[in-house]
């Protein structure tokens, strides 16, 4: 059963396999999130600039750029735009050095991915609370 907790809050998923970003898309409207999803850095950064969603959801390891510079790329249409965009990355490599890699990078969570869907509504919730409090 649906918890609309994400009700009103856009998101930006960026998954290259199809059928993940699918399952994502699906899970993240049934929670009541307006999502779009593409499968690449490239298509990820024009739609952040287009949609300015709240959060980006997006793989470390995509076939363009990876999520690294995908989240430079948003941080700098943050400073231009006066926008303070939330992101979760994702990632199969599943040691510390990764997550300390994404945190430091400018990401708010770091999923090592397969992750549950709770897991995935906690580090989305966590995300937007930091934005709230102005972080």
């Amino acid at each position: 059963m649906p918890s609309n907790c994400l009700s009103g809050i856009r998101i930006v998923v960026v998954e290259d396999h199809a059928s993940l970003r699918a399952e994502l898309r699906r899970f993240l409207l049934r929670e009541g999130a307006a999502v779009t999803a593409c499968g690449s850095a490239s298509e990820g950064a024009d739609k952040v600039r287009r949609e300015q969603p709240e959060l980006v959801l997006t793989d470390l390891n995509l076939p363009d750029e990876d999520g690294f510079q995908l989240m430079t790329n948003i941080r700098k249409f943050d400073a231009e735009s006066g926008r303070n965009t939330r992101a979760v990355a994702m990632s199969a490599l599943g040691d510390f050095v990764a997550d300390e890699l994404a945190i430091a990078a400018g990401f708010d969570s770091y999923l090592h991915k397969p992750f549950m869907p709770k897991q995935l509504l906690i580090a989305i919730r966590l995300a937007l609370e930091l934005k709230t409090e102005g972080g």
